[in-house]
């Protein structure tokens, strides 16, 4: 959502969701795929936002009240397109960084606080 309000002034509620969803799964991809290199993390995760961009688009967006990409090029059926998509890499890199860097934030105070 905090990209949206920045990108466009506005959001909606369903983004609310599609990026606390996306937040987790990124989270679990960077600590629990060790062996991949972090490029290929990033292009995973790009991957995961498309699609799960185009599933919430098709779900919730069928009217393009939320947005709308139908006059970008490389897109599809105006729920993704290919420019958001390569925006996705980077942002995949910061929410598993936020992510990873959260976890361990909560791991610490777990161990500072008494029993």
């Amino acid at each position: 959502m905090t990209l949206e309000f920045a990108w466009r002034g506005r959001s909606h509620g369903s983004m609310f969701a599609l990026g606390g969803i996306c937040f987790l799964l990124l989270g679990k991809l960077y600590r629990g795929c060790r062996r991949v290199c972090l490029a290929c993390k990033m292009l995973l995760g790009a991957g995961i936002i498309t699609t799960l961009e185009l599933v919430t688009g098709l779900l919730f967006n069928r009217d393009y009240a939320i947005w709308d990409y139908r006059k970008l090029p490389c897109q599809f059926r105006g729920q993704i397109c290919l420019m958001f998509s390569l925006l996705w890499v980077p942002a995949s890199l910061a929410a598993m960084l936020l992510y990873d860097r959260a976890e361990k934030a909560i791991k610490w105070g777990r161990q500072r606080r008494p029993r």
